[in-house]
């Protein structure tokens, strides 16, 4: 097992880019990766991590969400001893961002769950493996002991919902996060465009896409195969689950529209950790969770990757926050920037998650990339909180936003 690296020195560092491999110096916020990823990976993985559903309707309000929002910014204020770090469920950590769940990680970059978790780790950020991985949940445990959280796809099975809960328990984790919002396959157009499918099936063209992306295919795949075999999804249940070019897999992440409050309620009872529900936009559902026993939710709508058309979770936050009660309040979907960060928290959220930025990072430049882009986004948290004149997450509030 690869030792976990000391943590990671966060913050401002001058002339930090000349001391990034080369082909990381010219990523200057999350937003460049999208383009270094597409560079790298072959079409049909970079169209399956970039892509959306149907017509990309919540995909893009995901990110213009932000933008309607405009701040109130306050001078004269003394920020020099300004502070990210947060305290979430009981455990601090060193910014008020983490790694949001993705599956495939692995074709991505070579053990990109690990690079991501490490990465996490070294930072103090909280990283979330997710249920439809191919690295198998005790390896990432080992690598991000104090900072993983796994999600996992539930279908509505009480024999399965307890084998998996008992395999997350002894792996070690601390936090469950239940993923809601998947009662059924979305209609990802996008996939069959770019030459995607799952279960993955041989072809030409996707023989070719990987050959004139040498970098991938020798790093990536072919250092996967002779490493560690044929990438199965390893953690959809108690065991080893099927291979990615097995016909079974539609199957193994199948039932899910069985899924209801009752076993909610039944992995409240089996599960001793911190309990998050993910995938709501509605206030209703959010009191509902709370009723529930859990710990916090993430307000998501899959990245844009479910139901075309569904409301941003930043639109919807605030209303959230007035019902939670006692639970974290988290949300993905859309975070490309600082500013974004703080607008969400300004809003009512306690923490956010970014997710295919991440993913780019890891295609790009393995833990190294991820390390940049974690830094990178730090960095212009710590920037924004001085011009908007904070010097604490605590004192930011909805006072501090204009409609735009």
């Amino acid at each position: 097992m690869t030792p976990n690296p000391p943590r990671q020195q966060l913050g401002p560092a001058p002339n930090a880019r000349s001391h990034l491999p080369p082909r990381l110096r010219g990523i200057l916020s999350l937003g460049d990766l999208e383009a270094a990823a597409r560079r790298t990976l072959p079409r049909p993985i970079f169209g399956y991590l970039q892509g959306g559903v149907e017509d990309n309707v919540t995909l893009q309000a995901n990110t213009s969400a932000f933008r309607q929002w405009l701040f109130r910014t306050n001078v004269l204020v003394n920020v020099s001893r300004r502070d990210q770090a947060t305290t979430l469920m009981g455990t601090a950590y060193r910014a008020p961002f983490g790694i949001a769940p993705m599956g495939l990680c692995a074709l991505f970059a070579f053990e990109g769950d690990l690079a991501l978790a490490r990465a996490a780790e070294a930072a103090g950020i909280p990283f979330v493996l997710s249920g439809a991985s191919l690295t198998p949940m005790e390896r990432v445990a080992q690598a991000a002991p104090t900072c993983g959280w796994f999600q996992a796809y539930i279908p509505g099975e009480p024999a399965h919902i307890e084998g998996l809960v008992q395999r997350v328990t002894q792996a070690g984790f601390r936090t469950l996060v239940v993923t809601v919002d998947t009662a059924t396959l979305a209609n990802r157009e996008n996939n069959v465009r770019v030459g995607f499918s799952t279960p993955l099936r041989p072809s030409l063209r996707l023989a070719w896409d990987g050959l004139i992306r040498p970098r991938w295919l020798l790093g990536t795949l072919a250092q996967t195969l002779v490493k560690n075999g044929m990438p199965h999804f390893e953690n959809a249940g108690a065991g080893r689950g099927v291979p990615i070019i097995s016909r079974s897999v539609v199957r193994q992440f199948g039932l899910r529209d069985h899924l209801n409050w009752e076993h909610l309620a039944l992995i409240r009872r089996l599960w001793t950790g911190k309990l998050v529900v993910k995938g709501l936009i509605s206030a209703d559902d959010v009191r509902r969770a709370e009723q529930a026993g859990a710990d916090g939710v993430i307000l998501s709508n899959h990245g844009g990757r479910q139901l075309d058309g569904t409301a941003p979770p930043l639109r919807t936050v605030s209303e959230a926050a007035r019902v939670k009660g006692s639970m974290a309040l988290m949300l993905d979907s859309g975070v490309r920037r600082g500013t974004d960060v703080l607008k969400a928290l300004a809003l009512g959220a306690d923490h956010v998650f970014v997710g295919r930025p991440m993913a780019y990072a890891a295609a790009v430049g393995g833990q190294a990339g991820v390390a940049h882009a974690i830094g990178l986004l730090y960095d212009e948290i710590h920037r924004d909180m001085a011009l908007l004149g904070v010097s604490s997450l605590a004192e930011l509030n909805d006072g501090h936003l204009i409609p735009a």
